[in-house]
């Protein structure tokens, strides 16, 4: 119950983090893309104090010899870089630039009720549903990777 409540209020942060940076407006992600026209750096100062935050945390939490509220730390294992994780950095970044939104501040705009951030959650949960259902049969292809493309 505590470690659900941890993560709870950690989302919670996040989402706050989130609307009081602007990041939940589609507007300033596209804005940030935009070298050549009406560039805003607001996303880069958002991105590297984050980088600054974990790259503390992450070195203070990881001299303890175990979490808070686990037994044991449960980092990744895997480091190699593969066609999988470039498809899927290509589309994420795909539906980002296009949409302006990518899943956190897409799900913490859900509460405005505006229609943008239903419509990209909404197609966000059919790709994973997609992904999910054509992954456990074993036939993850690129036709998979390409509809879920589409939805998003």
């Amino acid at each position: 119950m505590k470690e659900n409540a941890l993560s709870f209020f950690c989302g919670i942060l996040f989402a706050f983090g989130l609307g009081v940076s602007g990041m939940t407006q589609p507007g300033r992600v596209t804005a940030f893309l935009d070298f050549f026209g009406a560039w805003d750096p607001s996303l880069l100062f958002v991105m590297v104090g984050a980088i600054l935050v974990y790259f503390i945390g992450y070195r203070l939490v990881t001299k303890r010899s175990k979490p808070l509220l686990s037994e044991a730390f449960h980092l990744p294992k895997r480091s190699e870089v593969d066609r999988p994780l470039v498809l899927g950095s290509a589309l994420f970044g795909t539906g980002w630039g296009l949409a302006g939104f990518c899943p956190g501040p897409a799900l913490t705009s859900m509460i405005s009720l505006h229609r943008e951030p239903l419509i990209f959650s909404g197609s966000m949960l059919a790709g994973m549903l997609l992904f999910a259902i054509r992954k456990s049969r074993g036939k993850m292809t690129l036709f998979g990777i390409t509809i879920g493309m589409i939805l998003v």
